[in-house]
């Protein structure tokens, strides 16, 4: 199963998400700066970077940051 972690604001995670939908994959978002259940696995799985867009797939980091960028993933309270 393929994860997108990002934000609403990261124009990174909104390129990767469209790639992936052009590409006709399924994936399941979570936005890291609204959920805080999705930011404690986003920080566990990238290891404390707070670089988005992250792409996981099967419990595994496969991409971060979208062609050479990303944006920074302040959590919100």
């Amino acid at each position: 199963m393929l994860e997108l972690y990002g934000t609403a604001s990261c124009p990174y995670t909104t390129q990767l998400r469209e790639e992936l939908r052009w590409q006709h994959k399924t994936f399941v978002e979570y936005d890291v700066e609204r959920d805080p259940e999705a930011f404690a696995r986003f920080i566990a799985l990238s290891v404390g970077d707070r670089t988005v867009p992250v792409l996981v797939e099967d419990e595994r980091v496969v991409q971060v940051g979208y062609e050479g960028h990303g944006c920074y993933a302040a959590r919100q309270s």
